[in-house]
């Protein structure tokens, strides 16, 4: 995709990406300028009445019965994103500033905010021009991304003169947070197919019983995901020996092979939903007042409350969590010879030799942070003490999100890990065929990581795995 053309909806994730990755370029659609010109024409008539409208007329926040004088709009743009600037800790990636901007200059131009054209101009220049200004992540409760937003404003203004209510459009949404929330789900979507299809792996790795994968599960248990985790396992393992009469070393095998489709099955689920709820929010008004050019008037309301979405980043970290702990659990299972009936190569169990057995430390521990994260927080308690008791509310989708894309970092090394394990136990099994998309994991792990067969060729490095399993594993 070399260009987005923007419209103030029709906004997709995979534009997003396409921006905030792959530097495509950012046009206004034909109808924009008149779209917002006409928005802008209702906040002039509103000012010239002089009827009190909130952040046009009026001071924000505690200072709402505050009046703000036309003469005094351009300062006082000015100290409310200076006074803003809040925010803390670390900064955005670069992808992560393209991205929020993006969604701003979207918000923008579908006129509800009702700010002039020029200003979409600048930041779509600032787009093209590859201009990231530095964004401090930290000290946002969800109810906008204030702080953040103070600092994407400020770099991509530079100076430039803002009009009455412009100030507070530029910090009254949440494009930080949405942008890293796309970003982070995205990633998401590709790490369950790498897990899902690592899973298959072990599955092959452990000699499993593939009648975990009966069709007759999917007509008992109706769930879209777990039909088609199922599809994607048995595409995986076609050809595979394990599809032979008595190739099953077990009648039931542990939950956390068995249960594969059931659990990854559930996180297709949690994944359909968000991305559902993200496609909404991408094109959906996040700030407040908004602009209502059929009855020439701007109200206040609370557009800025995301909860729809911060409550499914919520809910797909939780279903992520079981699908990180069982790819840990299974690699314990493999480099335990007890359970895997693997007598050398892989644990020091049974050999003098040395193994892979200490790796699923590493697995269980990454695990085990993974879990924290999982835990909710769009239902964080708020305080009635700021702005006179008015801002009683909070999502925390910043914290949603980063969160979010902490765990599939994590998520990302928890899975390199039982993917090599995984290879090197279906080589040390030795039962031929694999499957075809299962043998293919291994030779493409092994472009990487040669197979262990002493001390010296332990993968203290797992890096170039942790970078297939980024790409995707089979693309």
């Amino acid at each position: 995709m070399s260009e987005v053309v923007l419209s103030g909806g029709g906004l997709t994730l995979e534009h997003v990406l396409a921006v905030a990755r792959h530097d495509a370029r950012v046009s206004l659609g034909y109808s924009v300028i008149a779209t917002m010109a006409r928005s802008r024409a209702v906040v002039e008539r509103a000012l010239e009445r002089g009827a009190p409208a909130y952040g046009l007329t009026t001071g924000v926040a505690a200072l709402k019965r505050e009046r703000v004088e036309p003469s005094s709009a351009e300062r006082f743009n000015q100290a409310l994103i200076r006074e803003h600037r809040i925010a803390q800790g670390p900064l955005a990636s670069a992808e992560v500033v393209r991205a929020a901007t993006l969604r701003l200059v979207n918000h923008f131009a579908s006129g509800v905010p009702g700010v002039r054209p020029v200003l979409a101009e600048r930041m779509i220049t600032c787009l093209n021009e590859g201009m990231t200004p530095p964004v401090r992540l930290l000290g946002s409760l969800g109810m906008s991304d204030l702080g953040p937003n103070a600092d994407l404003a400020a770099g991509l203004l530079d100076g430039f003169a803002l009009q009455a209510g412009e100030g507070l459009a530029f910090l009254n949404h949440s494009a930080v947070s949405t942008g890293l929330a796309a970003l982070a789900v995205a990633d998401a979507a590709r790490l369950l197919d790498s897990a899902t299809a690592v899973a298959a792996l072990s599955m092959e790795g452990f000699g499993a019983n593939l009648t975990l994968l009966h069709p007759a599960v999917a007509r008992t248990r109706p769930n879209r995901g777990l039909g088609l985790t199922l599809e994607r396992i048995r595409a995986l393992l076609e050809g595979s020996h394990l599809w032979r009469e008595g190739a099953a070393r077990n009648l039931q095998d542990p939950l956390t092979l068995r249960s594969i489709p059931q659990v990854h099955g559930a996180a297709q689920d949690a994944l359909a939903y968000t991305g559902a709820q993200l496609a909404i929010e991408l094109n959906s008004s996040q700030g407040n007042p908004i602009v209502v050019p059929e009855e020439d008037r701007v109200i206040s309301v609370a557009n800025f409350d995301v909860i729809a979405t911060a409550a499914a980043i919520d809910f797909l970290r939780i279903a992520l969590a079981p699908v990180l702990t069982a790819a840990a659990e299974r690699t314990t299972k493999l480099l335990e010879s007890s359970w895997s009936g693997l007598e050398s190569g892989l644990s020091p169990a049974r050999t003098a030799e040395p193994g892979l057995g200490e790796l699923d430390i590493a697995a269980a521990a990454m695990a085990a942070e993974a879990r924290l994260l999982a835990q909710p927080v769009s239902f964080e308690v708020s305080t009635t003490s700021i702005a006179e008791g008015i801002e009683d509310r909070m999502t925390m989708f910043p914290l949603a999100s980063r969160r979010l894309a902490e765990m599939v970092a994590l998520g990302e090394r928890i899975v390199a890990i039982e993917w090599l394990t995984a290879a090197q136990a279906a080589e040390i099994r030795g039962a031929s065929p694999l499957g075809r998309g299962t043998g293919a994991l291994v030779a493409r792990v092994r472009q990487q990581v040669p197979t262990f067969r002493t001390a010296a060729d332990f993968p203290v490095d797992l890096e170039p795995v942790v970078a297939l399993v980024r790409e995707g594993v089979l693309d």
